[in-house]
């Protein structure tokens, strides 16, 4: 299943789409149901995990992101 969405943190608009698996799985993130995700603010990717990170969180706004939607999904 997919979800996209946004989130406001810190004064930022945090847009998103996170694909989530029923169980988790070896390739989701920490071995959970996240098995890619993709984060970007004022235009720039600022994350993406695809069966491992292909930007890792580059902010503390993304890191704080990363975190709810992990926290929510996986």
């Amino acid at each position: 299943m997919w979800r996209t969405g946004a989130m406001l943190i810190h004064g930022k608009v945090y847009k998103f789409q996170v694909k989530i698996y029923k169980v988790g799985s070896q390739y989701g993130i920490d071995g959970g149901k996240i098995s890619k995700l993709w984060i970007s603010c004022e235009d720039m990717v600022v994350a993406s995990y695809e069966r491992g990170w292909d930007v890792k969180p580059s902010s503390k706004g993304a890191e704080l992101a990363v975190a709810i939607l992990i926290q929510e999904h996986n």
